[in-house]
């Protein structure tokens, strides 16, 4: 089946390859057609303002149908880039329901464990103790932890951070809040998703230095996304901070992987800007840890 679909896939590009590439010779040879006529016509001294009016408006028809054919084949690979990632970041976001149904049936049981635990605490406190610490101990659970995600309108990008959450590195953990279900954006959704997944990497990689807890939170507001992601960090002055967006800097000491965090960082910037929106960075104290926070509304 899916090989169907590639040579299927592979066909139409080679069509529509095809189609471009007569358009240009057509374009081509008509140009060089009307350009050897317009010269024959004033060897002979026959050309006239109608002969020039209508070289005029051929000549525009080819500049307007090529400038048309360009603009269509930008959002034809628009389109492209929107289905890959609808095809790539859909699957997580299945497997997050599937995990979540066959799982159903162990609410159940945990619900009647936390009713009988009466049965073997007799006292009060010590059963209410119990039934706290077994309470959040379920919700613990990632599939429980990361429901919300199934909720909001915009699946692409719950697939998206669902498959960053699952793969972060081990001893980092992850909370998701979501504040408004209907996630709505001014931008692309390659574009929301490279600038979600560049500020995700470097909480991630940022965190590995220190272990600990990665914090997102989800909200729309006029017609924008609103995303902040926090990331457990030691303090920075307000020099480092400021250097963030800049080109090729990084916290990090492994040059290697400098270059690499900077320039995500700066294109990140760039693009949000490039798309009317704002992003920025601080820090807080949550629980006497600190904190360097993201904010993206675009």
């Amino acid at each position: 089946m899916r090989r169907t679909q590639t040579n299927k896939q592979g066909k139409q590009q080679m069509g529509k390859r095809t189609r471009r590439h007569l358009y240009r010779m057509f374009c081509m040879v008509s140009l060089v057609i009307a350009v050897y006529l317009v010269a024959d016509l004033i060897i002979s001294g026959t050309l006239n303002l109608k002969v020039i009016l209508v070289f005029i408006l051929f000549l525009t028809a080819i500049i307007w149908g090529t400038i048309n054919q360009k603009l269509n084949e930008e959002e034809i690979r628009n389109q492209e880039r929107e289905l890959k990632l609808y095809q790539l970041y859909i699957q997580p976001l299945e497997e997050l329901v599937k995990e979540i149904r066959v799982r159903q049936h162990e609410f159940d049981n945990h619900i009647n464990a936390i009713l009988n635990m009466h049965l073997t605490v007799d006292d009060y406190d010590q059963l209410v103790e119990c039934q706290s610490a077994y309470i959040h101990e379920v919700r613990r659970d990632s599939a429980n932890r990361y429901l919300p995600l199934l909720r909001i309108s915009d699946k692409v990008l719950a697939g998206f951070l669902y498959s960053k959450i699952v793969n972060a590195p081990d001893g980092i953990e992850t909370d998701v809040e979501v504040r408004n279900w209907e996630i709505l954006s001014r931008v692309s959704e390659h574009t929301l998703i490279e600038v979600i997944g560049s500020l995700a990497d470097n909480a991630y990689e940022a965190s590995m230095e220190t272990g600990g807890r990665v914090k997102i939170f989800l909200d729309s507001q006029d017609d924008r996304l609103v995303f902040e992601i926090l990331n457990r960090y030691r303090k920075l002055s307000i020099e480092e901070i400021g250097q963030f967006f800049s080109y090729g800097y990084s916290t990090k000491e492994d040059k290697g992987t400098q270059k690499q965090r900077g320039i995500g960082l700066a294109r990140v910037k760039s693009l949000v800007e490039k798309a009317g929106g704002e992003i920025t960075v601080g820090q807080e104290e949550i629980e006497q840890e600190n904190y360097v926070h993201f904010t993206v509304v675009i």
